[in-house]
């Protein structure tokens, strides 16, 4: 414990405030409000703290700390989900369950992130990023922790959902503080590496996370998850910057709620409609249901004084034509990243192994477009990247539809390829575009709000997708019915290309210096 002492009014009391801390900590830390000298004690993890948050603060690469810092909490909450999905048949068989069950250990967490993003984009908005997103990432730690004991298929698939639903905040927090990090002609440099963590680190839970589970078990997973998670939170609270709290407006919990069932109710359609039938009462019903209430939600949102999305931005081309186009691009790349390896083994006959490494072309295309169209949008604009991006998944999705049982490895690895390239391309162009055109106050609430569209276009791309795949397998060749899925996944490509026409270049009219934040 370190001991100070300032005379009243001296420059003492002034440094706390420029730290960042609130009246709740000032407490905690034991400050006597007034009378005499003051006290401040101070334990040794705050002193660190802001010993290295000012060194951060002092640094002339402080945004690109701060951006390398959020995006360790990313790949934290990401990196398990491919090893973990091609793991699901081992862990059936040591907790005595089925893969069907297990499956909801994958589609669950992504549901939950999907449903309660928004609510956790606007928390931080209102809380302060970091403070969101380090108990985002501490209840990713504890959670995974708990996943290495789950004895059972509903233990772990409790564990995984409980644990996403609290990480659901860490992309749009570690998003706001990238944004504010960054000036807005800069950001979209910024999101090429936020595509590139969030295409490599499934690519590493492949790469290493599959070679301990076939030597160690599947429980190795979580093992590597939770000290990485960990990691994240030291790392998080030493160099991450106090962005400080919204204002403290009634929360909406009408439209939070609005907004969560009807987002929930059309996931669950997309996700049980393969397998009920898409005339099931139940699918019929998230289907019906689901845009009702999202009606309902816009209804309410226009009226409230302090809403959750403000309505106004839908007006604003530069934000709504971006999400269109980002729903379409992802229910094209994930929609062809679940049917390409089943096209692989049930056409080519390719092993499991083999599938893996081959499929894995297109998250390191992925990973290695998006840092270089970051640098691409500043010149050329966000427009002109994500019509091209637009434009190479299309020729993915055709590439991909010629696809038969005499097609060479060069045709396959090039489709895949350009898979990766192409949304490669869009999202650091398009979200950039959605930071650019909302107010700073609100800028996590509409990174979470294009997550969500984002992750509503994959489950709709790889249940549609799938679905088109098996209705055209009863009447037609195992080959013509994925070629059939692939030209609806080229159609939903046309689309994102249409939408991205309609983006406007952001303009800058002087050069900004990166925003200046108060780092404790």
């Amino acid at each position: 414990m370190t001991t100070t002492d300032h005379p009243e009014g001296s420059e003492g009391d002034d440094s706390l405030s420029d730290a960042g801390l609130g009246d709740a900590e000032e407490l905690e830390l034991g400050i006597e409000p007034s009378g005499g000298d003051e006290v401040v004690v101070l334990p040794w993890s705050l002193m660190l703290q802001r010993r290295v948050a000012g060194r951060v603060e002092r640094s002339p690469r402080k945004a690109w700390i701060i951006l390398a810092a959020s995006l360790l909490g990313v790949f934290t909450a990401s990196f398990t989900i491919t090893v973990l999905t091609v793991s699901l048949g081992e862990i059936a068989h040591d907790l005595g369950s089925t893969q069907s069950i297990l499956t909801w250990a994958v589609t669950g967490p992504s549901l939950a992130m999907a449903v309660l993003g928004p609510i956790g984009g606007k928390m931080s908005d209102r809380y302060g990023a970091r403070r969101i997103y380090l108990i985002s990432i501490l209840g990713v730690a504890v959670f995974s922790a708990a996943a290495v004991v789950a004895w059972s298929a509903p233990a772990l698939i409790a564990a995984r959902l409980i644990g996403a639903s609290l990480g659901a905040a860490t992309g749009p927090a570690a998003l706001s503080m990238i944004n504010r990090s960054f000036p807005p002609e800069r950001r979209a440099q910024a999101l090429g590496y936020w595509a590139l963590v969030g295409a490599g680190a499934p690519v590493f839970g492949v790469v290493i996370g599959g070679p301990l589970v076939d030597s160690f078990g599947w429980r190795w997973i979580f093992i590597l998850q939770t000290p990485i998670a960990v990691a994240a939170v030291v790392i998080g609270f030493l160099v991450l910057p106090h962005s400080g709290r919204g204002d403290r407006h009634p929360f909406d919990i009408a439209g939070s709620a609005l907004l969560a069932f009807g987002v929930g109710f059309i996931l669950v359609a997309l996700n049980r409609g393969p397998e009920m039938g898409w005339t099931h009462p139940l699918v019929l019903a998230g289907f019906i249901g689901g845009p009702l209430l999202l009606a309902w939600f816009a209804r309410v949102e226009s009226q409230t004084e302090h809403p959750l999305l403000p309505m106004r931005y839908f007006r604003r081309r530069n934000f709504t034509f971006p999400m269109i186009n980002q729903f379409f691009a992802n229910f094209t790349y994930m929609g062809g990243f679940i049917l390409t390896p089943l096209l692989l083994q049930d056409v080519l006959g390719y092993s499991t192994t083999k599938t893996g490494l081959v499929s894995i072309a297109r998250p390191i295309a992925f990973s290695i477009c998006g840092p270089i169209a970051g640098y691409l949008v500043i010149k050329f604009g966000e427009r002109t990247i994500g019509m091209f991006g637009s434009i190479v998944l299309v020729a993915s999705m055709m590439s991909l539809a010629m696809v038969t049982a005499d097609s060479g490895l060069w045709l396959i690895e090039g489709a895949l390829v350009l898979s990766g390239i192409g949304m490669g391309a869009c999202a650091p162009a398009m979200i950039a575009s959605i930071a650019n055109s909302v107010d700073k106050r609100d800028l996590g609430v509409a990174s979470a709000a294009s997550q969500t569209v984002s992750q509503i276009g994959v489950v709709a791309g790889m249940q549609i997708l799938l679905t088109v795949q098996s209705v055209s397998a009863v009447s037609g060749s195992g080959t013509s019915s994925y070629a059939a899925a692939y030209y609806v996944g080229a159609g939903a490509a046309v689309i994102a290309l249409v939408a991205a026409f309609f983006v406007r270049r952001t303009r800058h009219d002087e050069p900004q210096a990166v925003e200046s934040l108060v780092v404790a």
